[in-house]
């Protein structure tokens, strides 16, 4: 695949004479770091792959990583903005034994795509630069079609659960006022748009556990251990309580996958690179349930999201302050400081 070159695919107007806007910015830096990460992540992944369609997904994956930081990285050279250091060779040590089976490899991807999709989705309807709508546009296009081939050999392989069916209603339905409950008394089934994101937050959740289990399995220190072992905890604690719900009106959610994770102790991946992971890992969850709520119309549901999210920002708040003191904590690009530009 061609790599892409963002001022001239598409353009029609001199483009590169637009400043970039703030949501420009913003999205190409998250791009940026978001792609740096898996980069090297999935480098380690390719040196223990044995499945054959699985290492081929992995390299195209790859290679969409690599493209999509060189197009930024082009952008913001035009443009004078500062290369975000990202992660580095360092950061992963390739020789490390095997810590994972090549089925959460596919898992993995999975969610990671999601992690893009969201990025290009809300990033689109921002940017009005052509040449950074023409590179969102394919990053979106590449990934979309990066998460066919995912779900192909997931389906292929046995290796996931399809999404509950439920019946077609016989007609159309008007609430009533007990429509909203869900915390005592008479308890409508979940409709819908509800089981969607619940299932969507298992699927999610059961993923961030084993990569988490597998991130305290191998880290070397022991603060950042004893955060993952708490953030494992509430992983586990809260994909309980989605799957409850799921179960009490008889519908299946997808399964753990602890198993998939080796028993070698061994880190393949630097503190600094699992930590920023399970950082933005449990960032997306956020915007997860803040979908998941958006369309949600039982209180019992509401309040089950709403603890998750204050346990997450918790989550959230430990693991920046680690990687501040670290000195590891990159920051998007931020806007003139006016103030103190005045008292100067």
């Amino acid at each position: 695949m061609e790599t892409i070159k963002p001022t001239k695919i598409g353009s029609k107007k001199t483009s590169v004479k637009e400043k970039l806007t703030a949501p420009e910015m913003g999205k190409l830096w998250a791009t940026y770091m978001g792609n740096s990460m898996s980069s090297y992540i999935l480098s380690y992944f390719l040196e223990h792959v044995e499945d054959p369609d699985i290492k081929k997904l992995l390299q195209h994956a790859k290679g969409l990583t690599e493209e999509f930081q060189t197009n930024v990285k082009d952008i913001f050279t035009k443009e004078n903005v500062p290369i975000p250091y990202g992660f580095t060779q360092e950061d992963v040590n390739l020789g490390t034994p095997k810590l994972f089976e090549d089925e959460f490899y596919v898992h993995y991807l999975k969610y990671a795509a999601k992690a893009g999709l969201s990025i290009y989705s809300i990033a689109l309807p921002l940017v009005y630069r052509e040449d950074v709508k023409t590179f969102l546009t394919y990053c979106m296009k590449a990934t979309m079609e990066l998460m066919e081939q995912i779900k192909a050999i997931l389906m292929d392989t046995g290796f996931i659960i399809k999404p509950p069916i439920i019946p077609a209603p016989e007609k159309v339905n008007i609430a009533t006022t007990h429509y909203l409950g869900g915390v005592i008394g008479d308890v409508r089934p979940l409709h819908a748009l509800e089981i969607a994101h619940l299932y969507d937050n298992i699927e999610n959740n059961v993923t961030s556990k084993a990569l988490i289990l597998a991130f305290s399995q191998v880290v070397k220190s022991e603060k950042i251990r004893a955060l993952f072992v708490k953030g494992e905890d509430l992983t586990n604690k809260a994909v309980e309580r989605y799957v409850e719900k799921l179960h009490l009106d008889n519908l299946p959610a997808p399964s753990f996958l602890d198993h998939l994770i080796t028993t070698s102790t061994f880190s393949p991946f630097s503190d600094k690179l699992m930590l920023f992971h399970k950082m933005d890992m449990f960032s997306m969850k956020m915007r997860a349930f803040g979908n998941s709520v958006a369309v949600n119309g039982r209180h019992d549901l509401a309040l089950l999201y709403g603890k998750s999210m204050t346990n997450i920002s918790k989550f959230v708040k430990e693991a920046a302050d680690i990687m501040m003191e670290n000195g590891w904590m990159e920051t998007p690009p931020e806007a003139a400081d006016r103030g103190h530009l005045n008292s100067n």
